[in-house]
């Protein structure tokens, strides 16, 4: 790596995982390229690791590296530009009654028994649906992040905590969880909406999604949010809008 005129980036190292199972298709193999996890310079790094198409897991900063699938495609959305298509203006009125708190990435015991029923109901046998207190500090906190807890309720109870990351010029969605049983509220789309709301008062560039891949059921629903910013290896590029946009 070369330098930057805001981030030093020399003497930057990357790692290659190596195959392991794929997350998204159960038949496929993947493979990661990771920021070193003891550069101690992380978390200056990391604004620009997200301008690379990079994402945080815990203290890992990893892009899918896959020699012969590019499933996987770093989306951006430009809050500036945002405006929500009809079905986003329904999810708003419907969840009018929800208030939204940013709050330190502390755990409480109430956010922990939260998650842990939405991994036994959204990823039952996933390997993940064992997490406790540790695993979640592991995941969601991590060691030098600059992370915080969007929460949402309704009448004092707690529905859902959106895990954002908070850098310059731009908010990164980490994680959403949400009560399971609170399906008819499109809880994970309010987040994103509320992200992008927190994104335009604090006057930064992006909100950035994570990973989109076409055709999966789990991870197309980010093409709905327009205009969204796809990386191609190289540079940002607005894409086509999706389903009901």
């Amino acid at each position: 790596m070369g330098t930057d005129p805001q981030h030093d980036t020399e003497g930057l190292r990357l790692f290659d995982t190596g195959a392991h199972p794929c997350g998204y298709w159960p038949e496929r193999t993947a493979r990661d390229l990771v920021l070193d996890p003891r550069d101690p310079r992380l978390a200056q790094l990391y604004p620009l690791a997200l301008s690379w198409g990079f994402r945080r897991s815990g203290d890992i900063v990893y892009r899918p590296h896959c020699g012969a699938c590019h499933a996987c495609v770093a989306v951006r959305v430009p809050v500036n530009d945002f405006a929500p298509n009809r079905s986003q203006r329904r999810c708003l009125r419907r969840n009018a009654d929800v208030e939204m708190r940013v709050v330190a990435t502390i755990r409480t015991d109430e956010q922990l028994a939260l998650y842990q029923r939405y991994l036994a109901m959204r990823h039952p046998a996933g390997g993940m649906d064992g997490h406790g207190a540790a695993e979640y500090d592991q995941f969601l906190v991590g060691a030098w992040a600059t992370g915080r807890f969007l929460e949402f309720r309704a009448d004092g109870r707690l529905l859902a905590v959106a895990v954002t990351d908070r850098v310059e010029n731009a908010l990164s969605a980490v994680y959403t969880f949400y009560d399971p049983e609170e399906t008819a509220r499109s809880l994970g789309t309010l987040a994103v909406l509320q992200q992008i709301a927190w994104a335009k008062r604090e006057r930064l560039r992006h909100l950035y999604l994570g990973y989109w891949i076409e055709g999966h059921r789990k991870m197309d629903y980010k093409r709905r949010f327009q205009p969204l910013e796809a990386f191609d290896g190289r540079q940002w590029r607005r894409m086509e809008p999706g389903e009901d946009a």
